[in-house]
């Protein structure tokens, strides 16, 4: 099935890219796309190419219509008004290292973290560059020449209303009758002038389905559907309006009148704890049989998950740079052993993500090759950019793709094209070892559906690398095809900085970056404790679903280890945090041992202690209803440092309620909360010297405490 998918909806100022699904790139000259309906004074037109990215020019519905080998689909797309607003991207001179003015750039979301692209004015010793920016937090940085490991990174927050949210609910079972009923509960964004009755509530029948919109009887925040003469089940979207729209909401109605949630992650990820291993640094072997000795110790810790960075061909140790996407590394094991692996961690109930990594290749794929020599059918595999626009000196280049050594020193790879033209394999950041594909092009797409198909069925989930850089229409390709086979299946997203709309039937989990941040900040002393829950709550705020997860930690394969960085006074708060607040705690290997290097050899000779105290606290989680699934509930307390922050996790299920009192400083501190509190506690097992005062409970704290709320509390 060819169709393109499902309703999409943006913002005038916003681009949604849209191709057919299952492509067939043998008969891409076939696919044509064509402007049926759009809203007046729009002069939308279509393109001759297969893959188009639409960027509606006024707000409103657009119907578009897709020929393909297959047939004749429509899509709609739903654009709302603009709500982008004039901001500036400052920085002082002076915070960057010794430099010449004219080789500042800056980069960040708004140009896809592409290297030397904007450059920004020096006025009054203060550089600055003029964006037109939705309201919300936006991470910039700021580069001297090509001194990427010293960029200077800030976050500008453009004020106005969050987005709202939009959950859909109906009947679970079979219901007596000729229609159901889909009820949504619209919640306004933050400083939103609108309250929840006055949000508009807009619903959509999917374009692939056999009913209309016209076939919905739409009361406020109702929909009904007639599902009398129902053969098949239909999809329903919705999103809620205030001055902006949000997320949209999908579930499928059956012909008996059943509602089925379409979004939610999988009921095991609520509770997962992850593990995250960088292959080549786990044991000494580096194989997949070393590694499969060591399950019974991942169990031991009592991790659900273990997500594995890549275990493909690649000539790198990190294994990103991939060059075949179909077998194992060779230094790493057989299919046959990664596959026995796999089983080994099942065998123990530890599910295992595999890192999918599609927006890029290495440059030593194949595939590169031959589009680096211009070969018919893989021109387009990549994108290739003129040189004069990408702002390379011509000097810097790497020698031409196929003449002798031709990534000496990973320069900038170029290609003649057949007119002439000298042109530039894109990459990200200072990525130059990994040129990213073009989605544009049908074979590529067809390939990477092919690797998914591949993989789907020997792991558990895909952790999505550099997600951001990938389509969202392609993203919601994926779902759809690994949900179709496994529900269970995770999807994992790297998206930096992090966006809501990956949550809209593409991803399950979230790269909490804000809380990561917010952690370091507070270990280095840079903000007060109580930032962190500020960043704890701040999935509503950025405008992230009701049903969406946030993987939450304090380090990863890409950062400096937070011991190494902001010291053990810091460590074991950050940790706590990790493992006590709403969200999948991730933990990353050694980081239980004291390691302190990034992708050091796990040191299994470590610190043993820290090792136990993470035991127990994945354990205080795993039998604490309120610290696996409880709400965040603020916990009045008061300390004499700024490094101190106190919450509670509540449990609706067994009016279970959790107090957590975190120090980040050096030495202990009194603190006092306002609630009765038990005295063991629930991580070291040890009791505690509580005082009773003022209605309340005093304690010492060095960096953890989680205790039972009294009964009487």
């Amino acid at each position: 099935m060819q169709q393109p998918g499902p309703p999409r909806f943006c913002a005038v100022g916003e681009s949604v890219e849209l191709a057919p699904r299952e492509p067939d790139p043998e008969r891409a000259s076939i696919y044509e796309w064509a402007v049926v309906d759009a809203p007046d004074g729009s002069a939308a037109t279509a393109p001759e190419e297969a893959v188009w990215e639409f960027e509606p020019d006024q707000p409103g519905l657009y119907r578009l219509a897709l020929e393909a080998p297959s047939g004749r689909f429509e899509q709609r797309v739903r654009a709302f008004p603009d709500v982008r607003r004039s901001a500036s991207f400052d920085l002082e001179r002076d915070r960057l290292p010794d430099h010449d003015p004219e080789e500042v750039s800056l980069m960040g979301p708004f140009n896809e973290h592409l290297f030397d692209r904007e450059h920004p004015t020096l006025e009054d010793g203060v550089y600055s560059y003029e964006l037109e920016c939705q309201p919300g937090t936006h991470r910039y940085g700021y580069i001297a020449g090509e001194d990427f490991e010293n960029a200077v990174w800030e976050e500008l927050e453009v004020p106005g209303p969050g987005k709202p949210r939009v959950f859909l609910e109906g009947p679970e079972k079979a219901v007596d009758g000729s229609e159901t009923t889909v009820t949504a509960d619209a919640t306004p964004g933050t400083d939103s002038e609108y309250d929840a009755t006055d949000l508009a509530v807009e619903f959509y029948v999917d374009d692939r389905d056999e009913l209309t919109d016209d076939d919905l009887e739409i009361d406020g925040h109702e929909a009904r559907v007639l599902v009398t003469d129902l053969e098949e089940p239909v999809r329903l979207h919705a999103v809620a309006v205030g001055e902006r729209h949000s997320v949209a909401d999908c579930v499928l109605v059956s012909p008996d009148g059943r509602v089925e949630r379409r979004n939610d992650p999988p009921a095991w990820a609520r509770d997962a704890v992850v593990y995250e291993i960088f292959v080549r640094s786990f044991t000494d072997e580096e194989t997949f049989e070393s590694l499969e000795r060591r399950v019974p110790y991942l169990e031991s810790l009592g991790v659900d998950c273990l997500w594995l960075t890549p275990v493909l061909e690649s000539p790198t140790t990190h294994g990103y740079h991939i060059t075949d996407y179909f077998d194992t590394a060779s230094d790493l094991g057989t299919r046959e052993e990664f596959e026995s692996f796999v089983d080994r961690c099942h065998e123990h109930d530890i599910r295992v993500v595999f890192d999918l990594v599609i927006n890029h290749t290495a440059r030593e794929h194949a595939a590169f090759d031959m589009s680096g020599a211009c070969v018919p059918g893989y021109e387009d595999w990549y994108v290739w950019e003129d040189l004069e626009e990408t702002g390379v000196d011509a000097d810097d280049l790497a020698p031409e793709i196929g003449s002798e050594n031709p990534r000496e020193e990973y320069a900038p790879p170029a290609r003649t094209t057949p007119d002439g033209e000298t042109e530039i394999a894109q990459y990200y950041f200072n990525w130059r070892g990994i040129p990213n594909v073009n989605y544009d092009s049908l074979a590529v797409r067809s390939f990477f559906l092919e690797v998914v198909d591949e993989w789907v069925d020997v792991v558990d989930g895909f952790r999505c690398d550099v997600a951001w850089g990938v389509p969202h229409g392609y993203w919601k390709e994926i779902y759809e095809r690994v949900k179709s086979r496994d529900p269970e299946f995770l999807l994992l997203d790297e998206t930096v900085p992090r966006e809501p709309e990956y949550a809209e039937s593409e991803f399950d989990v979230h790269y909490d970056t804000t809380l990561y941040y917010a952690l370091r900040d507070v270990g280095n002393g840079d903000r007060p404790a109580d930032a962190v829950l500020e960043a704890a709550r701040a999935p509503r705020r950025e405008g992230f679903p009701e049903w969406s997860l946030h993987m939450r930690y304090v380090e990863n394969h890409d950062e400096t280890r937070y011991l190494e960085e902001c010291g053990p006074d810091a460590q074991r708060a950050a940790v706590t945090a990790v493992l006590t607040l709403p969200g999948v705690p991730m933990i990353y290997y050694g980081q239980e041992r004291g390691a302190t290097e990034y992708r050091q050899l796990m040191p299994w000779e470590g610190d043993g202690e820290a090792t136990t105290f993470h035991r127990r606290l994945v354990a205080a989680r795993h039998e604490s209803s309120a610290l696996s699934r409880g709400a965040l509930v603020d916990l009045e307390y008061e300390a004499n440092a700024d490094t101190v922050v106190a919450y509670a996790r509540e449990s609706e299920h067994d009016d279970e309620t959790v107090a957590v009192v975190l120090n980040f400083g050096p030495g202990s501190e009194r603190v006092r909360v306002d609630r009765g509190l038990e005295p063991t506690d629930l991580v070291t097992g040890e009791d505690r010297n509580l005082e009773r005062v003022d209605g309340g409970t005093a304690l010492e704290v060095e960096d953890a405490a989680v205790l039972a709320v009294a009964d009487d509390g």
